[in-house]
């Protein structure tokens, strides 16, 4: 008999260093095959290069990318600690459709009841969006921002065909607007709520090593 291929890997990246404290503080259950958890550093170009270096590795080869962390509301009623699911991640070099995003809202749902989960564009900046910026970016679409998710799909699917999602967590809001994430109250629940994400992105690279009918 032929040895049953390996498990395929699960590359899960954010930017920041309390991002990363966040998720390997949560890491726990079973992805179906390897997980890393990359910090990239912060914007779009050190999210290029990094996620670019580390998928050239052969042990990466075809691995499913998913872009996390906190990112800043568009739409007015948006609150700190509720989820964004991306149906798409975009900035000025084009857009990059996500993979089972109803899956992602459904295991978010189960996983942390009585969070709110938001769904559509993700938009790409290289710098933080404040005022009147916000609605610019509300008006195209959008439902949300943060410096790396784009930049870190279209790295991501550059490097090879694979299965890309991005799911970031508010800490900031038209309503709420951020001061400082380590002492306002929004950056407190959106570190917690990222923390307990990792069972729903587990689910969702599971269900992407099923056989398609």
């Amino acid at each position: 008999m032929s040895p049953m291929p390996a498990p395929a890997p699960l590359l899960i990246a954010c930017a920041l260093g309390i991002e990363h404290l966040a998720l390997r503080a949560g890491e726990r259950g079973d992805a179906g095959g390897p997980v890393t958890v990359l910090r990239t550093g912060m914007g779009p170009r050190a999210a290029e290069r990094s996620v670019t270096r580390v998928l050239a590795d052969p042990a990466l080869a075809g691995a499913a990318v998913l872009a996390t962390g906190f990112c800043a509301g568009l739409a007015p009623g948006m609150h700190p600690g509720d989820l964004v699911v991306a149906e798409e991640t975009r900035d000025p070099r084009g857009s990059v459709p996500c993979v089972g995003t109803e899956l992602l809202v459904k295991e978010l749902v189960r996983t942390l009841p009585g969070r709110t989960v938001h769904t559509g564009p993700l938009t790409g900046s290289d710098h933080v969006v404040r005022g009147h910026e916000r609605s610019d970016l509300l008006a195209t679409g959008a439902i949300a921002v943060d410096m790396e998710s784009a930049a870190t799909l279209l790295s991501a699917v550059r490097a090879g065909e694979r299965p890309v999602a991005a799911v970031r967590v508010v800490v900031d809001a038209p309503e709420h607007e951020l001061v400082r994430i380590g002492t306002v109250r929004g950056g407190i629940s959106a570190f917690r709520v990222l923390r307990s994400v990792l069972p729903a992105f587990f689910e969702w690279h599971r269900s992407l090593l099923l056989p398609r009918r």
